[in-house]
């Protein structure tokens, strides 16, 4: 593949790096750069790139740059206990027009997924998530999006598409790939009842800032996603100022590092970014500092998979079968090796959706289920899957 439209990593940052410790992350990944040219895909599971779009960011012009302040923040960083192999790929700049750059993050994305690596995006605005989801469609299958947001992002696009109308244009437009969508940490008053409304009818997962704020709650939500997109907007101002649409309210910072490192643990997230990053609000760097922290974890999380999703051999797990309404079974899943659990939808074997009949879900999902009350996101999935 031509990775022409990659720019290398400017040469500040690469003297910063040299002053940093042999043990920091900076110094023991791949890096794009003028004097070493091109990093060699060969055995690289992460590659990390930055998007400069802010051209269908709402209210948050010139989001997307300054994203270096970012890397010097997360090269100096010390490695975990990691097997990973990290390459950065450097930035892709504004094309021509903006469909050249969803074009240029689309053909990179598809790549890394084919190759089974995972792209970590810095944005840029959130409205790439749909350049980063139509990247999909090469490997014809339907796939799960997880927005960490405080929006929906479902605004009407009769003036096109942008940070705010993105979810519209994956829900309408063809091909139609996206079996499930969850949103984290919605604020109700910036959403309309319509859009909720909206959401519910198709099945779609909600949450609202006040039922994610135990981040435990996140883990299986995360556990079935293909796509991670966080909008930095979805954190509290006071820790991430750098977003000119910023609330007073929202995720603190070490709340959005779990979620960051619950994505990184999911066998099935296959592409994570971080969007609305604005440099010009960012006091002291410090929302550069949390995403490098974010992103952190993400790795670390990656490093921590249990490979035990979906189960090849059900050798390795615990089943339950719990008779509810109509003396209908739902088997439950215990992983023995993470103790993790999932709950079974009984579906044809040549029904497409296969792949997303086995759902995450908790132990206290299993106990209300002993209880005759069924869980609502098997009901919700039920209804998707026939």
């Amino acid at each position: 593949m031509n990775f022409d439209f990659l720019t290398p990593i400017k040469d500040t940052i690469i003297a910063h790096l040299v002053l940093q410790s042999a043990q920091s992350l900076g110094r023991n990944i791949q890096v794009h750069s003028i004097q070493n040219g091109f990093p060699e895909l060969e055995k690289v599971q992460i590659a990390i790139f930055g998007v400069q779009e802010d051209r269908n960011a709402v209210d948050n012009i010139n989001c997307g740059e300054n994203i270096e302040e970012i890397r010097k923040h997360l090269y100096q960083l010390f490695l975990g206990n990691w097997h990973t192999k990290i390459a950065d790929l450097g930035n892709i700049i504004k094309g021509n027009s903006i469909e050249d750059t969803y074009f240029a993050v689309n053909s990179l994305t598809s790549y890394l997924i084919k190759n089974k690596i995972i792209p970590i995006i810095i944005g840029g605005s959130q409205d790439i998530t749909y350049a980063n989801y139509r990247a999909y469609d090469s490997l014809e299958q339907t796939v799960n999006l997880v927005s960490v947001d405080s929006k929906f992002d479902i605004e009407t696009i009769e003036e096109g598409l942008n940070s705010r109308s993105y979810l519209n244009k994956i829900i309408l437009d063809k091909p139609n790939n996206l079996f499930n969508f969850s949103n984290i940490g919605y604020q109700t008053f910036y959403n309309s009842q319509e859009e909720l409304d909206l959401l519910n009818s198709l099945f779609f997962d909600t949450y609202r800032l006040g039922e994610v704020k135990d981040v435990t709650v996140v883990e299986p939500i995360m556990r079935d996603a293909d796509i991670v997109s966080i909008d930095i907007g979805s954190i509290k101002q006071s820790d991430a100022p750098a977003n000119n649409n910023a609330s007073p309210n929202g995720f603190y910072g070490e709340e959005i590092c779990a979620i960051s490192r619950y994505a990184g643990i999911s066998d099935k997230v296959s592409s994570f970014g971080i969007y609305e990053y604005n440099s010009k609000f960012d006091n002291n760097h410090q929302t550069a500092h949390l995403i490098a922290q974010m992103v952190w974890y993400f790795i670390e999380g990656v490093n921590f998979r249990a490979k035990d999703y979906p189960f090849c051999t059900k050798k390795s797990y615990q089943k339950f079968i719990v008779l509810v309404e109509n003396d209908n079974p739902i088997n439950f899943y215990k992983s023995d090796k993470s103790g993790r659990w999932w709950m079974e939808i009984n579906i044809s074997t040549n029904n497409k959706y296969k792949r997303h009949a086995l759902i995450p879900c908790t132990y206290q999902d299993y106990l209300e289920a002993i209880e005759q009350k069924i869980p609502e996101r098997w009901y919700k999935a039920l209804r998707k899957l026939m």
